[in-house]
């Protein structure tokens, strides 16, 4: 292998796995019918927008498709981040309309077991910080010395 082939191999695989997780996480949230409201609706949004940021930068990596990638990678991590809070406030909701006498980490435990899991939009976060490492440092984003300027 020549110098820096290894690292392109690497990107093409990362790229790979964001693909089929934005994919995967896709057609699970429309078979679980996620788009009961706007809310509902974001993280499909969100993972059409790396789908499809993804392709492009696959097919073509410049400075603009690795900022667009980059910019849903973003978009991952917050809509994901977003989604862990009103999973877990929705529940905690249930929760507290069920019994009003529970409280601390009793409500805690029961709104992290809730009805909707509490958790899975961390997979979104996850799948946003992967994207995230696949761009960092990019080739196609111009070298940079320690000063941020280009070489």
């Amino acid at each position: 292998m020549r110098a820096g082939e290894g690292e392109g191999v690497l990107r093409r695989l990362l790229l790979a796995l964001v693909m089929v997780g934005a994919l995967g996480l896709g057609a699970e949230l429309f078979l679980l019918e996620h788009f009961e409201s706007a809310w509902q609706w974001a993280p499909l949004a969100v993972l059409a927008f790396i789908a499809a940021a993804g392709v492009a930068m696959g097919l073509r990596p410049t400075r603009a498709t690795v900022r667009l990638f980059q910019f849903g990678m973003g978009l991952a991590v917050a809509a994901g981040l977003v989604g862990l809070y009103l999973h877990y406030r929705g529940n905690a909701e249930f929760e507290l309309e069920s019994d009003v006498t529970v409280k601390g980490v009793a409500l805690v435990w029961a709104a992290l077991r809730g009805a909707t899991p509490a958790l899975a939009p961390g997979a979104m976060v996850q799948l946003g910080l992967l994207g995230l490492i696949l761009a960092h440092r990019h080739p196609a984003l111009g070298a940079r010395n320690n000063s941020g300027e280009s070489r």
